[in-house]
């Protein structure tokens, strides 16, 4: 699936900056061998990530879901030498595979894999402890996601939810998965202790900060 031409995405790239070359084979390697490698969230929204890392000065950043472990390891480049990422995945299939990625990385000491439901690993975290968060989930976990991730934040934290368009099935939501991308993107909106941006990149992301 292409959510822009693939010459405009192509362009997009070449004017960006490059993955490092072990993104680069763990990308390739996705789309070798997964059954749905669109799940990886690609290098512009892993390229964003990184510049709200770097621009925020976040240290320590929470991810709902990991698949391969592109998006976290794409995060834990940028963070600093004391950063640290939490990441929460349930499909021990994936926490293997991208185990094996970050033992290849100089950055292995910044990730910790939480594995299981994530609506219950959340709840192991302190109220206001992370400086940033990335939910990239099951979609009809969003609106429990967004809820207790949110509550984790810090004043001024920062929030990046994907695929919040849904292929824009969430224009006339008639399944579960744009009903809840649906709810969730009105609870943000409608929730004042946020300001939020929702940007038709890709299948759409909703950023927010976190203000109060």
């Amino acid at each position: 699936m292409h959510f822009v031409s693939e010459d405009i995405e192509q362009y997009c790239k070449a004017h960006s900056l490059d993955d490092s070359e072990l993104l680069m084979e763990l990308s390739k390697s996705t789309w070798e061998t997964e059954e749905i490698p669109q799940m990886l969230c690609g290098s512009l929204v892993g390229g964003l990530l990184q510049f709200l890392i770097k621009i925020s000065g976040a240290k320590r950043v929470l991810e709902i879901g990991m698949f391969t472990g592109y998006s976290t390891l794409k995060m834990a480049e940028a963070l600093p030498e004391d950063g640290e990422i939490h990441s929460c995945e349930l499909m021990e299939k994936h926490i293997l595979t991208a185990k094996g990625w970050f033992n290849k990385s100089d950055v292995n000491h910044k990730i910790t894999i939480h594995p299981g439901k994530a609506a219950k690993s959340l709840e192991e975290f302190r109220a206001g402890s992370f400086d940033m968060m990335f939910i990239d989930a099951d979609k009809t976990g969003y609106p429990e996601y967004y809820r207790k991730g949110t509550m984790l934040l810090k004043k001024g934290g920062i929030a990046v939810l994907d695929n919040m368009l849904w292929g824009g099935t969430v224009l006339n939501p008639d399944d579960n998965d744009a009903k809840a991308l649906r709810e969730t993107a009105e609870l943000i909106k409608n929730d004042g202790r946020l300001d939020q941006l929702l940007l038709p990149v890709r299948d759409g992301l909703m950023i927010y900060r976190k203000i109060i």
